[in-house]
């Protein structure tokens, strides 16, 4: 049985947005969205990454104030975050253009290869390693489904990317800690 514990994911994403890992942080977030629409922390924290993975060099130091007011008062915290945000130049305009794309406008804007087309690479050259070896410095893989995250993370596994893969199952693992097939593959490792 899945169950999605929305305040280890909340946590997960601030932890990672701490570490500058934004991409990471941002799919947190958007997973408590996902849940939760109306979510503010998640809100909040998916626009600051986002505005982090722009170059924008504020967000940074707007999550820092963002952490700081949460933990006197969350809800004025939120509410003084929405101000801030709302009034940056063309944030709320690029951030309404991004969520309502297309989803192809979307994976195109993300300079990646969907997942479903990176496995047709790796069926002509049969061989994962030297076509994601190829293609991981320039180009991202754009896993939008549950079993191909999965497939992706064992053959990171199987192929020589240990510690890459273990770093994205242990971000999935905080997210689904109660998974039976990301356990199993925690198990397969062990």
């Amino acid at each position: 049985m899945n169950t999605f514990n929305q305040s280890k994911t909340l946590q997960a994403a601030s932890d990672d947005f701490t570490k500058q890992e934004y991409g990471k942080a941002l799919l947190a977030y958007a997973l408590v969205l996902k849940e939760d629409p109306e979510n503010q922390e998640a809100y909040n924290g998916a626009i600051l990454a986002e505005m982090a993975m722009s170059g924008e060099e504020s967000a940074s130091a707007l999550f820092d104030y963002y952490e700081v007011l949460r933990k006197e008062d969350n809800d004025e915290a939120d509410d003084i975050m929405n101000g801030i945000i709302e009034s940056m130049d063309g944030t709320m305009e690029t951030l309404n253009k991004l969520l309502h794309k297309p989803i192809d406008e979307k994976l195109e804007s993300e300079n990646g290869i969907l997942y479903a087309d990176f496995k047709l690479l790796v069926n002509d050259t049969q061989d994962f390693k030297r076509t994601f070896e190829n293609i991981m410095f320039s180009t991202r893989v754009i896993i939008t489904e549950k079993d191909d995250f999965i497939d992706f993370l064992d053959k990171l596994l199987h192929n020589g990317f240990k510690d890459m893969g273990l770093s994205y199952l242990e971000t999935a693992l905080k997210t689904y800690p109660n998974d039976e097939k990301l356990s199993a593959i925690l198990e397969d490792i062990k």
